[in-house]
């Protein structure tokens, strides 16, 4: 059954009897003088801080470098359709474009939650190093070409908090039964030290944690933390950024949109892509440390970190988690090698120069 796409260009030169002889579901022949328009849905709310301005800002880079060839209208999670579709609405034409994190779609595909994060693995710097030079970018193109989609990066939101929490954390016995809001292999990690893991909406945790259907929660850090007010229903934040240590936010493009591109405007997406990354890599480092000044000295938030107990617990069951689903999916283990022989490659250095940086400032209290 054909798909149900649709290019919503705008054709001011070309005639009508040239589209009506259109065969394909998307005409390739875009000039300079034809305006494409495309719908890009999101799992973000509407404008929210650097997720969903992220999405505006890709949007808007798109239209600038392409002369206003191509505009993109961003709709906020539920407009279009729900947070957590975004994936099957680009991949069957709904919409052209999505904007979102790919662990949220472990239920299509499981090696798609390697493209967001990974339990104690790779940090920002090295994670855009695999998708750019290590061949991430060529395996994740690969999972999800059959989903008929096209991926790209579109920003990162550096290392994660490791959530919120309604009671304090001093020993794995606390861990117990509480209900967690975390996606990905980093949830299902918990599970296995007693954790109940739930993948809720970003704009349904404030209200799960206050209403006792979550006892605790991670979202993303202190800058779009603050913005959904967690504060005021948690006290402790554990900053163990053991579950994300980097995570990828996902721009995907439907595969027949993109193939009817031509050559020059899949450029312009893909440089825009590559700028949304940096960009938003850039605005969490400054407004993450705001924002944390904000929580700590002006809401009386308390930092705490892990027990050992719990970290060592965590480790073991990330290690269990990703070695039996590399065991039972192929995709999976091909990009599980890829990504830890990548780690181990970059590691050396990143431990001799950005990790002794960082010891070494410590230490002289600069």
């Amino acid at each position: 059954m054909q798909r149900r796409l649709f290019l919503k260009n705008s054709l001011k030169t070309l005639g009508a009897g040239a589209a009506a002889g259109a065969t394909a579901p998307f005409i390739s022949t875009a000039s300079a003088q034809e305006t494409i328009t495309w719908d890009m849905v999101t799992s973000w709310p509407k404008n929210f801080p650097a997720l969903g301005t992220g999405a505006n800002d890709f949007a808007a880079r798109i239209e600038r470098m392409s002369g206003g060839r191509m505009k993109v209208r961003v709709h906020g999670a539920g407009e279009l359709v729900p947070a957590l579709e975004v994936f099957d609405a680009v991949g069957q034409g709904t919409a052209e474009m999505g904007h979102s994190a790919s662990y949220y779609w472990r239920g299509k595909t499981l090696a798609a939650q390697f493209f967001t994060a990974v339990p104690f693995g790779m940090n920002t710097t090295e994670t855009n190093a695999w998708l750019y030079y290590g061949g991430g970018q060529e395996l994740w193109d690969e999972v999800y070409e059959r989903h008929n989609l096209k991926p790209f990066p579109v920003g990162n939101t550096g290392a994660q908090m490791a959530g919120w929490f309604k009671k304090e954390i001093n020993s794995l016995d606390d861990m117990q039964g509480l209900k967690l809001r975390l996606p990905g292999l980093a949830g299902e990690a918990m599970n296995r030290i007693g954790v109940t893991t739930v993948n809720t909406p970003g704009s349904e945790i404030f209200t799960s944690l206050q209403t006792g259907v979550l006892d605790a929660a991670d979202w993303v850090g202190p800058y779009n933390d603050l913005a959904f007010g967690l504060h005021q229903v948690a006290k402790y934040y554990y900053t163990s950024a053991w579950n994300e240590p980097s995570a990828i936010l996902e721009g995907t493009v439907n595969l027949d949109a993109w193939n009817a591109l031509p050559d020059d405007l899949k450029a312009v997406v893909s440089e825009a892509a590559r700028a949304s990354n940096l960009a938003m890599i850039s605005e969490f480092a400054v407004r993450n440390a705001e924002a944390l000044q904000t929580l700590v000295d002006e809401h009386d938030v308390q930092l705490r970190t892990f027990p050992d107990e719990v970290l060592s617990a965590l480790h073991d069951a990330s290690r269990q988690v990703l070695e039996e689903q590399v065991e039972k999916d192929e995709e999976s283990r091909r990009v599980y090698e890829s990504y830890t022989a990548f780690q181990q490659k970059v590691r050396r250095f990143t431990d001799v120069g950005e990790f002794a940086y960082l010891k070494t400032r410590e230490k002289v209290d600069a």
